[in-house]
């Protein structure tokens, strides 16, 4: 029986990690980012960009309402239907035409957005009750795969857009490419979803005093009325302003920059590194604390934004990278820091409110670097504010985060 639910809470893994490949197809956005401006929106940036913005703001409601679905029926079910909802979004969105250019906003941004958070979540979560004693490093390597599926999918997505036409008419069909293999991926993934028994793997959490602290779950009610939760949300708005400004924003700069060669290069680049860093990171954050490791990502953060507009040539490249870095290891640590200060048993649900923090810097992020792109044109050197507002951000967000650590050692020395 041991070995059966071991071998159970690998595959649980494996198929999340498949799942989440295709879910990190929302991270390349850029690639499309030109030819929607272009095909729908007239050449407006900042338009096009609130595709991206509303997709990211629609996941923590997915999380929410997929989270307590969870609860009541199953992670099978909520990812089951997730792959279906997330793929039925880039399918309507083939169809847009410039004459309802806003319809793109409803069906790659609303739609896709829910059924992204719908799966996002609940594998996260299905996946740490496997194992509870390594949180950290289980979602690092979840969100590993949604972080790579930008690596995977970012010469692909580029080829099938040529294929069809090229930027600015390849879109539309390369939509429907990406609905029936988010659909396949999904679905049949969504069959290996399935928690472990009451208590499966606790005995092992006293080894770890990270682990062994969250004891006591606290319902998205009773985390409505904690101070600590609007802190942990205000802190992860501003600690994902840079990563997602530079996600949404890398082939423009490249372009711009005349490097519209390679620019394909800063979008692996960005891909490959976010991925690399939720692995690393969540790994690191299990051994030095979710509080110590984001004071370190901010600060790396903060830093480097302010690099994007003084660095010339393909060093843009290695910029680029070093901020996606940065961007996976916040990403990653966030889930396991939800479930120890509120408590493992609803974290579906508990950190889709915790995303809405990410959902609203997604929506000020693109409607800024999409300003300042727009005023900018081929003089990127005028983008070059929007990421001294990113750094000053990552800045406030590390006293944030020291606020929420002093709060913790209070709440544990009690």
């Amino acid at each position: 029986m041991a070995i059966a639910q071991k071998r159970q809470g690998v595959f649980t893994v494996i198929s999340a990690v498949a799942i989440q490949l295709t879910l990190g197809i929302a991270y390349i956005w850029s690639v499309f980012q030109t030819g929607i401006a272009l095909r729908l929106f007239d050449g407006n940036h900042a338009s096009a960009a609130l595709c991206f913005s509303l997709l990211l703001a629609m996941v923590p409601i997915g999380m929410g309402v997929g989270g307590k679905l969870a609860i009541r029926y199953s992670p099978r079910l909520v990812v089951f239907l997730g792959g279906i909802i997330f793929s039925l979004g880039f399918f309507l969105s083939s169809f847009v035409t410039p004459n309802h250019a806003w319809l793109i906003w409803i069906t790659y941004g609303v739609i896709s957005g829910f059924g992204n958070g719908f799966a996002y979540t609940t594998t996260i979560a299905c996946a740490q009750k496997w194992y509870p004693h390594k949180k950290g490093l289980v979602t690092g390597i979840i969100i590993f795969g949604f972080g790579f599926g930008g690596v995977i999918f970012t010469p692909l997505v580029e080829r099938l857009i040529r294929t069809f036409g090229g930027v600015g008419v390849g879109e539309a069909r390369t939509f429907l490419i990406l609905s029936g293999i988010c659909l396949v991926v999904c679905v049949t993934g969504s069959f290996f979803q399935v928690n472990p028994p009451e208590g499966y793997g606790m005995e092992k959490t006293s080894a770890n005093p990270a682990a062994a602290k969250a004891t006591v779950n606290y319902s998205p009610k009773e985390m409505f009325k904690m101070p600590l939760f609007y802190l942990t949300v205000a802190s992860f708005l501003l600690a994902c302003m840079g990563g997602l400004m530079m996600i949404g924003f890398t082939r423009p700069i490249a372009v711009a920059r005349g490097l519209a060669a390679t620019a394909s290069l800063g979008v692996i680049a960005i891909a490959m590194f976010n991925s690399l860093g939720r692995l690393f990171w969540g790994w690191v954050s299990d051994r030095i604390g979710r509080t110590n490791t984001l004071v370190l990502l901010l600060g790396g953060t903060a830093v480097l934004s302010l690099f994007v507009g003084v660095v010339s040539g393909y060093w843009i490249y290695l910029i680029i990278a070093l901020i996606g870095f940065c961007f996976g290891g916040i990403l990653c640590s966030y889930p396991p820091l939800t479930a120890e200060l509120f408590g493992p048993k609803f974290l579906a649900a508990n950190y889709g409110f915790v995303m809405l923090g990410f959902s609203a810097g997604a929506i000020i992020s693109s409607q800024i670097g999409g300003y300042f792109k727009n005023l900018a044109a081929y003089d990127i050197s005028r983008m070059f504010p929007a990421f001294v507002i990113t750094s000053i951000c990552a800045t406030a967000a590390i006293g944030m985060i020291l606020v929420m650590k002093g709060i913790m050692k209070r709440q544990n020395a009690g």
